[in-house]
């Protein structure tokens, strides 16, 4: 080996291009001091290999990337032993407001307390109002607020209902307006759980972005070249943003995908889908054993998601994972006038 040169013989590195999206250690030449090599480690995911050398990242701080000719050593290494903790403390409100960090809406708006959040339609959760303390208006002139800001953009009025969280007074009268529409169950666990249950991992790959095959299983997009701008742009905000595959057989979708959120000590958790025909074989656990182990490496120890109350399998799933009911919320859609 020589200063400057390409490394002519590598045969400690036991990993190739099919390894991305798996956790890695990895041994790369730095520099020469005299004729002395100095080399540096780093485990993490390894996020891309191709022509432009290697990423990888660590448990903390930035990608580390290199030339593939410096590459001396590699191999695949178990998933981050996530080590058994209590569950962070935190309330409703404080659950919500994490959550709205990890599915930021294209445009927000504070009204007082309140959050006004719109990305052209593309779920309610990024295009409703976040009710969680005083706006600084009585509430009727608040909602009258919200259905201007709302229409001034072409987009349906719904107010996000939190129990316990929005005021009693204003869930009242909110409740005069019709029936809850999307109750939704707020489930929250210790993350050790959900990141040692289930096999299969080695089939998970992970990276930073929702690529085309990602994008393809994902079932809440539009056509609308607006509304799929604006599910990118929420899809990928967050705080640490990890997306998980499953991939097919060459040339098919992806047979399962998730999506994970670190944000301090909480990992929030959506968009976990299975191909229909790949369902009951444990491909959803594994999707969530992969981010939640991920997460757990980047320090969080509590684990939180949402589920739409009527959707049995995916709370039988959860259930299975040790998530409890910390509260729900529903919207409520005002009308224009």
């Amino acid at each position: 080996m020589t200063a400057g040169g390409p490394v002519q013989e590598r045969p400690e590195v036991r990993i190739d291009r099919s390894d991305v999206g798996r956790r890695v250690s990895v041994r790369r030449l730095c520099e020469f001091v005299g004729d002395r090599p100095v080399f540096r480690d780093a485990i993490g995911v390894l996020t891309s290999w191709d022509d432009h050398g290697l990423t990888v990242v660590p448990r903390a701080g930035e990608p580390v990337s290199f030339a593939e000719q410096l590459l001396v050593a590699g191999k695949v290494v178990p998933l981050f032993p996530a080590r058994r903790a209590p569950l962070p403390a935190a309330t409703p409100v404080e659950l919500q407001r994490i959550a709205a960090r990890g599915w930021p809406a294209v445009e927000q708006e504070a009204l007082g307390a309140w959050t006004l959040r719109a990305s052209a339609g593309f779920t309610k959760r990024a295009n409703s109002v976040q009710t969680l303390g005083d706006p600084g208006l009585p509430p009727a002139e608040a909602l009258a607020a919200v259905r201007h800001w709302y229409a001034a953009r072409g987009l349906p009025a719904w107010v996000e209902v939190v129990t316990p969280g929005t005021a009693d007074d204003l869930r009242a009268s909110l409740d005069l307006l019709g029936p809850a529409d999307s109750p939704t169950l707020v489930r929250t666990a210790p993350l050790a759980g959900p990141a040692r249950i289930g096999t299969g991992h080695d089939r998970v790959r992970l990276s930073r972005t929702a690529g085309p095959a990602w994008m393809s299983l994902y079932g809440k997009l539009s056509d609308d070249p607006a509304v799929r701008e604006a599910a990118r742009r929420v899809l990928h905000g967050g705080p640490s943003v990890w997306f998980a595959t499953v991939p097919g057989a060459e040339g098919q979708p992806p047979l399962a995908i998730g999506r994970c959120v670190v944000d301090g000590p909480w990992a929030v958790f959506g968009a976990v889908e299975v191909q229909p025909y790949a369902r009951r074989a444990g491909l959803a656990t594994a999707v969530m054993a992969v981010l939640a182990a991920r997460a757990a490496e980047e320090g969080a120890s509590g684990a939180y998601l949402q589920v739409e109350a009527d959707n049995d399998g995916a709370i039988a799933l959860y259930d299975g994972l040790g998530f409890t009911t910390s509260h729900t919320y529903h919207y409520t859609r005002l009308s224009q006038g």
